[in-house]
């Protein structure tokens, strides 16, 4: 849920503004609404701050491929660390360019060989001067009478010396150095890079009391901007002025703010947010629900203040997405096992196991469970499976069982089609994701109704709602071949009425409302058919899902591994020996690389259900909040 906010502005005389700033942020409830301040301290802290995160990105570039490569430099404490890594950083690109430079350089006077530049110096300081031309062969034919010196030829080009300028050509123009002399000049600088680099390795080790300071550097940073921030109340007598600053508190931690102000002989004001304000998002959930949360954190998606928390419901689609995506049991298990080892792990040196941990055990657990019911494991064929297996496997997901196993009590409500498709369980599967499909849009839809009532906008989402029931039953017909209830067009006619009717009924005159929502019938009537695509769109769960079985199918094929467990007679040992471990190694390469491009599929697909057509299509989530992030220092947060 998304805890409610208040409004506070804190009041106390400027002298003790610091000492109350110190106090405000031991307390930790506070979000402090920040403000475009300047001072020339917090300049120079930013630029310390800017110095020292650019230091430490340096660092992570080099961290030591392995333990133990380079041995940690100890600096001096009169030696600034991130001062040495980025004057290093700095030698290390000087040296880069200077390369970038002599190799251009070289490419420039290669044709005309390897020479001293100073030679040309020289005569020209005793008299006698030489100037290099580059001349189109067709333009040479033109000048050759005059007096020059043929130096080479090519292709295109001849290479001369002239003892006076020539009319019409720019002359070469000398390098600095010779070939050779660039070239050492090369070895030099790369030298340079190579000391560098060591030293940025071995200075690796100093990146923890880089970020150390950093987190330091941007608790003062916060504190300081807060005292810049501060606002004065106007005409107070000479030494009693009174300063104060405005932020959000949570609406529960209401009586922490309260308490600080009576024991510090501040004076509160507090009040609900105004709609015109936007205060931060403090979402919380218990511990189950808490799981999506690194989700969300990794996909930077905070939902507005006034718009849903919609973490229980994403948990609850989202693992069905990611268990029908991957669809086998066996890689469900494998993603189990490694989240469970990762989070006990770090649980026993924390002592509490991460969410991230508990997420992906979760989905693992409902990948093994979808992988269990439809007899998918490392996509072995379902008759092949051992009994113990073959017993969790639901009928209407077995290829080999008729349609006619439908679910009696739905028999009622769809009628199947006369004709049987090809394989039933693929038709079972592309049911449910349409099914799927409507629950979670329908579920939208109520939300939606909830949060307008009682506005006689609510009627309008109803309309939506019943429509889109329509438009499934739409869905189903064109693609499954049901049969389309005679109720279906009407709920489709009746829903879209009730929408045009109401969509707009936020008091004044109604007749003039239905006028204004009929202006819209385009956008509206394309929204409709967006409905019709979004249910459309759930059939990706089924086809990512048959995809990933295929590819699994194919690696299991190309190691011929069912050729060598159903016989062996007559083949030599070492030959049996090195096809085993052939097909071991094929399989575990494509079964690895097929369980990678599920979990690039969950990313594409799974999560684009969740954020687009669920959040964004059918609640209007535009998820344009910020974080709650208290005034406080280190982990002192009340929250």
């Amino acid at each position: 849920m998304i805890v409610p906010m208040k409004k506070v502005t804190i009041f106390g005389l400027d002298k003790f503004h610091e000492d109350n700033l110190t106090k405000l942020r031991e307390l930790g409830v506070v979000h402090i609404i920040e403000k475009d301040v300047q001072s020339d301290f917090l300049s120079k802290l930013l630029e310390k701050k800017a110095k020292l995160e650019s230091a430490a990105g340096i660092l992570r570039s080099f961290a030591p491929k392995k333990q133990g490569a380079f041995l940690p430099q100890v600096l001096d404490d009169s030696v600034d660390a991130a001062s040495h890594v980025l004057e290093l950083a700095g030698k290390r690109k000087d040296a880069q360019e200077r390369i970038y430079a002599d190799a251009r350089e070289i490419s420039r006077i290669e044709k005309w060989g390897d020479f001293d530049p100073a030679a040309f110096k020289y005569l020209a300081e005793n008299g006698i001067a030489l100037y290099l031309y580059e001349i189109p062969k067709k333009a040479y034919e033109a000048i050759k009478e005059r007096q020059v010196i043929v130096l080479g030829r090519d292709k295109t080009n001849v290479y001369c010396a002239a003892p006076s300028p020539l009319e019409g050509f720019t002359p070469f123009v000398l390098p600095d150095q010779s070939i050779s002399e660039l070239r050492n000049d090369i070895l030099r600088q790369k030298g340079i890079i190579q000391d560098a680099e060591k030293q940025l390795s071995m200075l690796y080790f100093q990146i923890s009391i880089i970020e150390q300071e950093l987190q330091e550097l941007s608790v003062e940073i916060e504190f300081e901007a807060a005292k810049c921030g501060r606002d004065s109340v106007k005409d107070c007598p000479a030494g009693m002025t009174v300063s104060y600053i405005t932020g959000f508190v949570p609406a529960p931690k209401m009586g922490f703010i309260r308490r600080a102000a009576a024991d510090n002989g501040w004076a509160l004001y507090g009040v609900d947010p105004d709609a015109s304000e936007t205060p931060p998002t403090l979402v919380k959930n218990n511990a189950v629900v808490r799981m999506i949360q690194p989700l969300f954190s990794f996909l930077g998606t905070v939902p507005g203040y006034r718009e849903y928390d919609i973490s229980p419901s994403y948990l609850l689609f989202f693992s069905i997405f990611v268990a029908m995506i991957f669809g086998d049991a066996a890689y469900g298990s494998i993603i189990f096992i490694v989240s469970m080892i990762a989070g006990l792990s770090i649980k026993g040196k924390t002592g509490k196991m991460p969410d991230a941990a508990k997420l992906f055990a979760w989905l693992g657990f409902c990948t093994i469970v979808w992988g269990s019911l439809n007899g998918s494991w490392f996509a072995i064929p379902s008759e092949a499976l051992p009994p113990f297996l073959k017993a969790f496997i639901l009928p209407q997901f077995d290829a080999n069982v008729a349609l006619n196993v439908f679910p009696g009590i739905l028999k009622k409500l769809f009628e199947i089609p006369a004709e049987q498709p090809g394989n039933t369980a693929y038709w079972n599967i592309q049911f449910l994701c349409f099914s799927i499909a409507i629950i979670q849009l329908v579920y939208a839809h109520l939300k939606n109704i909830k949060k307008l009532l009682p506005s006689l906008v609510a009627v309008a989402q109803l309309g939506w709602l019943i429509m889109m029931i329509g438009l499934y039953f739409l869905v189903l017909s064109m693609l499954l071949k049901v049969r389309l209830p005679g109720f279906a067009v009407y709920f489709i006619g009746i829903g879209l009425g009730m929408y045009f009717i109401f969509a707009e009924q936020r008091g004044g005159n109604p007749f003039k409302n239905v006028l204004k929502s009929f202006s819209n019938f385009l956008p509206t009537f394309l929204n409709a058919v967006g409905s019709f695509a979004d249910i459309i769109s759930y059939i990706r769960l089924f086809a990512v899902g048959l995809a990933g079985s295929a590819i699994a199918n194919s690696f299991n094929s190309m190691s011929g591994i069912g050729g060598l467990l159903s016989g062996v007679d007559g083949i030599p040992i070492v030959e049996i020996a090195l096809k085993f471990i052939a097909a071991i190694l094929i399989l575990v390469f494509g079964h690895g690389l097929n369980i990678l491009m599920n979990a690039l599929s969950v990313i594409v697909h799974g999560v684009r259900l969740n954020l687009l057509e669920y959040a964004g299509n059918h609640l209007s989530m535009e998820w344009s909040g910020y974080s709650y992030k208290p005034f406080a220092v280190g982990q002192k947060k009340n929250t």
